[in-house]
């Protein structure tokens, strides 16, 4: 008998609880071109990223979302589900709404980034959740605190995110922030931000009419063009500080502990 995510959806049934978790994946990285089938302990980093998924039980169905063939023939070679996509897409997101556009029968779209190869099953399945229970919620994302002396506090490579007293996010920068001008103050911290999104459907398609906002365009960060058009965005803190694979470096660094 399939499993949950497995089983068809019926024209009729309802999408409002119903969870789609969607994988971007592209070949040309500026800093690390091909990551998505990059070896890592013996298996491509995106096929580390499925098993993951797949262990989460709030999601309905999971799928790898590219339009590179080697990525999709990768995919299919491990038993998991691609859907080919538009190669002129700006931003992983952009990606992500036509998945949406192509499955109506999911309400819910958890957007996994593929370098995240030790994301936590438990920490998407809180997302879905938080979107289920909250249905007027637009748009969810995670962070895990920081050492206020690690390294990653000024990598631009890490980003960091601040948030109000309400658990909503405030800004996200690749700087520090809160710029540490006094370093004394007590209950100073550091958020970082998590590959890990969920949005309401019909929400995630107006994201992609906004033109990129200014703050996107010079951070380099899609979720900045949702704030800048009044949206608010649901944090949910973790303790999960798996690490995220932005470089060769990173991934050697994986690779070596996950062989151990």
């Amino acid at each position: 008998m399939p499993s949950r995510r497995e089983q068809p959806i019926s024209p009729t049934s309802a999408a409002s609880d119903r969870v789609l978790g969607v994988i971007p994946a592209r070949w040309g990285s500026t800093r690390f071109p091909g990551k998505p089938l990059h070896p890592i302990a013996g298996k491509a980093l995106i096929h580390h990223v499925w098993d993951q998924c797949r262990k989460c039980r709030q999601l309905d169905a999971v799928v790898v979302a590219t339009d590179d063939d080697r990525i999709a023939d990768a995919v299919r070679a491990f038993g998991g589900e691609v859907v080919m996509t538009r190669a002129d897409h700006p931003s992983g997101t952009d990606r992500i709404a036509e998945v949406a556009r192509r499955r109506p029968g999911y309400d819910i779209i958890i957007n996994i980034q593929g370098d995240e190869p030790l994301i936590s099953p438990a920490l998407i399945g809180k997302l879905a959740k938080e979107m289920v229970k909250a249905p007027d919620l637009p748009m969810i994302t995670a962070a895990n605190p920081l050492d206020p002396t690690a390294p990653e506090v000024n990598d631009p490579n890490v980003v960091k995110v601040t948030i109000d007293r309400h658990g909503r996010a405030l800004y996200f920068s690749r700087s520090p922030i809160p710029y540490p001008r006094d370093p004394s103050v007590a209950g100073l911290r550091y958020l970082r931000h998590k590959g890990l999104y969920g949005y309401r459907r019909a929400f995630l398609l107006q994201f992609v009419r906004w033109r990129p906002s200014l703050l996107e365009r010079v951070e380099g960060l899609e979720q900045l063009r949702a704030m800048e058009n009044g949206a608010a965005i649901r944090m949910v803190l973790t303790d999960d500080d798996s690490p995220g694979v932005d470089t060769p470096e990173q991934a050697a660094i994986l690779d070596r502990l996950l062989t151990r």
